[in-house]
């Protein structure tokens, strides 16, 4: 019998063999493993970085507006305030829900915020966190977590609020989204209400609340019923340069700065520079009086026809007095003929000093950055001079003019115009730019354009206002648009003794019904002022008073009771 053996595998190389794929197949899979686990360590990681810098942004704002200071107007009330608030906000790349769905909840919940395409535009926007609603209710938070969305997400936060809403707008500024002051007094005072030195304490503006109200309801009113582009009010104490009020149409709400577009952001009083026509007229009159030009009341000025100069003719807007007018009837009947040749008299080098004395060559003095240049001649022909002695060819901002007015009437001393409250005592000493004696020629005069001029409706009984009207083609460029007009009336109160310069502005107002078509400062801007001055007089300490009155009883004589009778002195 044969017996069959199978042959015997070599032992000790199977082994070895066999240990070698299993050790490979180890390593292999302990490699999956390492990269199982980095890309995994990866994705947390970035999840991590993500986390972190996304919330940044919101750490660094806390952070900024936890110790930002609160502005508050001249008697206390709050202008700017840091408040407690809730957020909501989404992680977009992290959402696990429909996005369109969430959208639409979103957006039924706040309507105010956006509709349902504003909210799915933020749900996918290619960001890692963005905020869906600042200082949102508890109540809306509760309802919005309702949602369940994991990746929408809510924080307790610091945030500036303007309570006063759209009131002092330009005076006050907004903040960028890091915290940070980005116009008006909250850019200037950036530092001060930032540093835990003096934070603390709230700083005070000059603004009056109760002022300002009454300015911004009384210019708005009159840009509603003139359909005027834009309007600019001011209230400004001689005595001091501090801005009672200072408003600029239209504004916008600091606490949604987002809404608001370039023209809304825009300060008209010291942004906008205009040509503010017949305005100039008293720093002419004023000029001529305090050089030495015109001495006497008595003499006069030929405004019997038309003054050609060159190829240039000066007229008088309403028709040609055809009769010499002195100094007061100048100004009461607003006549560019009678002005621009006292200015031809004054001259060119006395003109430039004056306008320069009150800053009309550089910007406006104060606080704020948002600042305009005026628009000063290049060269000064004599027919510069006559014309920039009625307002044209050059131009300036309201806020220039305003402070122009308070010097005029304030014994003659120019002050820098602030927004921060001037503590007793600590009035900048300023400088003189006419005597005592021009500035009570010039309160005289201006009251009694209100009395017998131009300016008569801007007259607020008990309060004795003396003002001057100006109304300018609005310039554009390479000319003038003769369909647009820029109607300003400047303003203050007692003249028996000035406290107060009030001035409205309204650019490119239109005629109405009431006015007979007219659309002229006398029409529009002048009652502006004179229904403020009612509202705001008592505010301010000054008390009507009907039985007084500054005393004209030296130059009335002078004056022309019959426009129709001519002077025997005339040209003298």
């Amino acid at each position: 019998m044969t017996t069959l053996v199978a042959r015997p595998l070599p032992q000790q190389g199977g082994l070895r063999q066999r240990h070698q794929l299993v050790a490979t197949a180890h390593t292999r899979l302990m490699v999956m493993l390492l990269l199982f686990a980095g890309a995994v360590l990866l994705v947390l990681g970035r999840l991590a970085v993500l986390a972190v810098f996304s919330g940044a942004e919101a750490k660094a704002r806390v952070a900024v507006l936890a110790g930002r200071g609160d502005i508050v107007d001249r008697n206390g009330a709050p202008l700017a305030r840091t408040i407690d608030a809730w957020t909501i906000a989404v992680h977009p790349k992290k959402l696990m829900g429909d996005k369109t769905e969430i959208a639409a909840k979103l957006a039924a919940l706040m309507p105010d915020r956006g509709d349902q395409a504003w909210f799915y535009a933020q749900l996918t926007k290619d960001v890692s966190f963005t905020y869906l609603q600042r200082r949102a209710s508890p109540a809306l938070v509760e309802q919005v977590n309702a949602l369940g969305e994991p990746a929408i997400v809510f924080a307790r936060e610091t945030q500036r609020l303007y309570p006063q809403s759209t009131m002092a707008a330009h005076a006050l500024g907004f903040l960028s989204t890091d915290g940070h002051g980005m116009s008006g007094m909250e850019r200037v005072l950036d530092e001060r209400l930032t540093n835990p030195a003096t934070s603390g304490a709230p700083v005070a503006l000059s603004i009056d609340t109760r002022v300002q109200a009454a300015m911004e309801s009384e210019l708005g009113r009159a840009m509603t019923t003139f359909s005027a582009r834009g309007g600019g009010g001011i209230v400004l104490d001689v005595a001091t340069g501090e801005v009672i009020a200072m408003v600029s149409l239209p504004t916008f709400n600091p606490n949604r700065v987002g809404m608001a577009g370039s023209e809304e952001l825009r300060n008209i009083t010291t942004q906008s520079v205009f040509e503010l026509g017949s305005t100039f007229k008293p720093i002419t009159m004023a000029t001529a009086m305090d050089t030495g030009v015109v001495t006497s009341f008595a003499r006069r000025f030929d405004a019997t026809h038309p003054l050609k100069v060159g190829g240039y003719t000066i007229h008088d807007e309403r028709g040609d007095p055809q009769r010499w007018l002195n100094m007061a009837e100048t100004l009461i009947y607003s006549s560019n003929i009678a002005t621009a040749r006292v200015a031809d008299e004054v001259g060119p080098e006395r003109m430039q000093t004056m306008f320069r004395k009150l800053g009309f060559d550089t910007k406006p003095d104060i606080e704020l950055r948002e600042k305009g240049r005026p628009l000063w001649p290049t060269y000064w022909a004599r027919t510069t001079t006559m014309t920039t002695a009625y307002g044209h060819g050059i131009a300036v901002t309201p806020l220039h003019l305003a402070n122009a007015y308070a010097t005029l009437v304030n014994g003659g001393i120019w002050r820098p115009t602030t927004l921060l409250k001037v503590a007793p005592g600590h009035v900048p000493e300023g400088r003189r730019v006419i005597s005592e004696q021009t500035s009570a020629r010039m309160r005289q005069m201006l009251r009694l354009i209100v009395q017998r001029g131009t300016g008569r409706k801007g007259e607020a009984p008990g309060y004795r206002v003396g003002g001057k009207t100006g109304t300018a083609e609005a310039a554009v460029a390479g000319g003038y648009d003769r369909s647009r007009n820029v109607a300003t009336f400047a303003a203050a109160f007692p003249m028996d003794a000035p406290r107060y310069v009030v001035l409205a502005m309204l650019d490119s107002p239109l005629g109405t019904k009431e006015t007979g078509g007219w659309k002229t400062a006398a029409w529009n801007a002048a009652p502006v002022v004179g229904r403020t001055v009612s509202r705001i007089g008592a505010m301010l300490g000054v008390v009507p008073d009907e039985t007084r009155d500054i005393d004209v009883s030296d130059i009335t004589p002078t004056l022309w009771d019959d426009p129709s009778r001519r002077p025997a002195t005339a040209g003298h």
